[in-house]
Protein backbone atom coordinates (compact mmCIF):
# COMPACT_ATOMS: atom_id res chain seq x y z
CA UNK A 1 0.00 0.00 0.00
CA UNK A 2 1.31 3.76 -0.78
CA UNK A 3 1.13 6.13 1.98
CA UNK A 4 1.36 9.74 0.70
CA UNK A 5 3.87 12.58 2.38
CA UNK A 6 2.15 13.82 5.07
CA UNK A 7 1.70 17.53 4.61
CA UNK A 8 3.99 19.88 6.82
CA UNK A 9 6.09 16.83 8.55
CA UNK A 10 9.51 18.77 9.75
CA UNK A 11 12.26 15.97 10.06
CA UNK A 12 14.66 18.33 11.59
CA UNK A 13 12.10 19.21 14.66
CA UNK A 14 11.73 15.48 15.18
CA UNK A 15 15.32 14.93 16.03
CA UNK A 16 15.31 18.10 17.99
CA UNK A 17 12.64 16.73 20.37
CA UNK A 18 14.25 13.70 20.25
CA UNK A 19 17.85 15.02 21.46
CA UNK A 20 16.02 17.51 23.94
CA UNK A 21 14.59 14.32 25.75
CA UNK A 22 17.54 12.85 25.92
CA UNK A 23 17.00 10.16 23.91
CA UNK A 24 18.65 7.74 21.31
CA UNK A 25 16.84 6.34 18.39
CA UNK A 26 17.21 3.16 19.96
CA UNK A 27 15.53 4.74 23.06
CA UNK A 28 12.47 6.38 21.43
CA UNK A 29 11.92 3.33 19.23
CA UNK A 30 11.79 1.20 22.29
CA UNK A 31 9.39 3.41 24.29
CA UNK A 32 7.19 4.41 21.13
CA UNK A 33 7.04 0.53 19.45
CA UNK A 34 8.20 1.77 16.27
CA UNK A 35 11.23 0.65 14.76
CA UNK A 36 14.45 2.24 14.98
CA UNK A 37 15.62 2.07 10.98
CA UNK A 38 11.81 3.75 10.80
CA UNK A 39 12.30 6.82 12.91
CA UNK A 40 16.04 7.20 11.60
CA UNK A 41 14.52 7.01 7.88
CA UNK A 42 12.23 9.94 9.25
CA UNK A 43 14.69 11.88 10.57
CA UNK A 44 16.65 12.18 7.83
CA UNK A 45 14.03 12.81 5.48
CA UNK A 46 14.33 9.29 3.71
CA UNK A 47 10.82 8.58 4.11
CA UNK A 48 7.59 9.85 5.54
CA UNK A 49 6.23 8.23 8.32
CA UNK A 50 2.76 6.64 8.82
CA UNK A 51 0.37 8.70 10.69
CA UNK A 52 -0.64 5.91 13.36
CA UNK A 53 3.09 5.55 13.70
CA UNK A 54 3.99 9.09 13.68
CA UNK A 55 1.76 9.45 16.68
CA UNK A 56 3.32 6.99 18.70
CA UNK A 57 6.38 8.62 18.96
CA UNK A 58 4.51 12.01 19.49
CA UNK A 59 2.77 10.32 22.25
CA UNK A 60 6.16 8.70 23.52
CA UNK A 61 7.91 12.39 23.14
CA UNK A 62 4.91 13.68 25.02
CA UNK A 63 4.58 16.33 22.21
CA UNK A 64 1.68 17.33 20.05
CA UNK A 65 0.75 16.35 16.58
CA UNK A 66 1.38 20.12 15.44
CA UNK A 67 4.94 19.92 17.12
CA UNK A 68 6.05 18.01 14.24
CA UNK A 69 3.74 18.85 11.64
CA UNK A 70 3.38 22.34 10.72
CA UNK A 71 0.57 23.21 8.10
CA UNK A 72 -1.03 26.99 8.99
CA UNK A 73 -4.56 26.98 9.28
CA UNK A 74 -5.19 29.09 6.31
CA UNK A 75 -3.41 26.83 3.80
CA UNK A 76 -4.77 23.17 5.65
CA UNK A 77 -6.56 20.79 3.41
CA UNK A 78 -9.34 18.63 4.96
CA UNK A 79 -6.24 15.66 5.54
CA UNK A 80 -4.30 17.85 7.45
CA UNK A 81 -6.90 18.30 10.22
CA UNK A 82 -7.29 15.15 10.47
CA UNK A 83 -3.13 14.23 10.91
CA UNK A 84 -2.91 16.88 13.09
CA UNK A 85 -5.29 14.80 15.55
CA UNK A 86 -2.98 11.93 14.88
CA UNK A 87 -5.49 9.58 12.65
CA UNK A 88 -6.15 7.41 9.78
CA UNK A 89 -8.26 7.51 7.55
CA UNK A 90 -10.14 4.32 8.95
CA UNK A 91 -10.05 5.88 12.43
CA UNK A 92 -11.55 9.13 11.13
CA UNK A 93 -14.35 7.26 9.00
CA UNK A 94 -15.30 5.44 12.38
CA UNK A 95 -15.44 7.93 14.51
CA UNK A 96 -17.28 10.54 11.95
CA UNK A 97 -19.54 7.59 11.48
CA UNK A 98 -18.89 7.39 7.29
CA UNK A 99 -16.69 5.14 5.06
CA UNK A 100 -12.86 5.39 4.62
CA UNK A 101 -13.19 5.93 0.94
CA UNK A 102 -15.68 8.68 1.38
CA UNK A 103 -13.07 10.35 3.72
CA UNK A 104 -10.59 10.17 1.20
CA UNK A 105 -12.75 11.10 -1.39
CA UNK A 106 -13.49 14.67 0.39
CA UNK A 107 -10.00 14.82 1.58
CA UNK A 108 -8.84 15.27 -2.27
CA UNK A 109 -11.75 17.13 -2.88
CA UNK A 110 -13.34 14.20 -5.54
CA UNK A 111 -16.73 14.05 -3.55
CA UNK A 112 -19.55 16.28 -2.93
CA UNK A 113 -19.11 17.73 0.63
CA UNK A 114 -22.72 17.33 1.72
CA UNK A 115 -24.30 19.06 4.75
CA UNK A 116 -24.61 15.67 6.66
CA UNK A 117 -20.51 14.67 6.20
CA UNK A 118 -19.43 18.26 6.95
CA UNK A 119 -21.42 17.95 9.83
CA UNK A 120 -19.81 14.45 11.19
CA UNK A 121 -16.39 14.99 9.79
CA UNK A 122 -16.75 18.73 11.88
CA UNK A 123 -17.42 16.90 14.84
CA UNK A 124 -15.01 14.35 14.47
CA UNK A 125 -12.05 16.97 13.88
CA UNK A 126 -13.22 18.89 16.66
CA UNK A 127 -13.30 22.06 13.91
CA UNK A 128 -15.83 24.42 13.00
CA UNK A 129 -17.55 23.80 10.12
CA UNK A 130 -16.47 27.01 8.21
CA UNK A 131 -13.33 25.61 8.19
CA UNK A 132 -14.26 22.08 7.24
CA UNK A 133 -15.72 23.71 4.39
CA UNK A 134 -12.67 26.03 3.73
CA UNK A 135 -9.92 23.51 4.25
CA UNK A 136 -12.37 21.24 1.55
CA UNK A 137 -12.73 24.44 -1.01
CA UNK A 138 -8.77 25.17 -0.84
CA UNK A 139 -8.44 20.61 -2.17
CA UNK A 140 -11.74 20.96 -4.71
CA UNK A 141 -9.62 24.38 -6.46
CA UNK A 142 -5.90 23.02 -6.01
CA UNK A 143 -3.59 22.94 -9.34
CA UNK A 144 -3.38 19.48 -11.59
CA UNK A 145 -1.00 17.80 -9.90
CA UNK A 146 -1.19 19.06 -6.32
CA UNK A 147 -1.35 16.59 -3.70
CA UNK A 148 -4.46 17.10 -0.98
Amino acid sequence: MSRKVIRGFVPKRLTAAREKAGMSRGDLARVSDVTETAIGRWETGARSPQIDHLAKVVRALGLQMSDLVIVPSEGRYPGDWRVLLGLTQPELGKKAGISTTMVGAIERGEARLTEDVAAKLSAALGIPGGELRESYERARSRPPGTPA
